[in-house]
């Protein structure tokens, strides 16, 4: 079976280090390591990673071992990161949540991973998300948090 792409944002490598999300982070870190899912990220990724503690940018270049999928920023996605903005989904202040959203859409992954609560995980906003790309002629795109992605090591036994 074709291995998932799984689009993930700087939260879940955040995650890592964080006791509340630790152990979903580094188990979605462990399926990719282990072939399970493909992982894809993001030039937006890789720039908010630039300026993260030293132990976040070392896990990041452990994840760019792996040859994750690169996205780039394109002017398709940043039109529909304005469309977001447009429909009042996000605040100015939140665009680049926007942008992961858009990369994610154009680039047809099969879910987008996130700790992000306030302005991706959330039913709500995921259903705004959806209606714009519906509007744009792009596929829903399904957002869910590590928790819910990882492998269970107890799945496993």
């Amino acid at each position: 079976m074709k291995a998932q792409r799984v689009y993930i944002d700087t939260s879940v490598l955040g995650g890592c280090f964080d006791p509340e999300f630790a152990q979903w982070s580094n188990a979605l870190l462990a399926d990719f390591r282990a072939s399970l899912l493909k992982p894809v990220i993001s030039e937006i990724v890789a720039a908010e990673i630039a300026d993260a503690p030293t132990a976040i940018r070392d896990l990041f270049r452990d994840l760019m071992a792996l040859n994750p999928e690169m996205i780039a920023t394109t002017p398709e996605a940043l039109a529909l990161a304005d469309a977001y903005q447009e429909h009042g989904i996000l605040t100015p202040k939140f665009y680049a949540d926007g942008i992961h959203m858009a990369l994610a859409t154009i680039a047809e992954v099969d879910l987008l991973v996130s700790w992000n609560f306030k302005h991706i995980v959330r039913y709500d906003k995921i259903r705004l998300f959806t209606a714009v790309n519906l509007e744009r002629g792009y596929k829903p795109l399904a957002v869910y948090s590590p928790r819910e992605v990882a492998s269970d090591e107890e799945d496993n036994h």
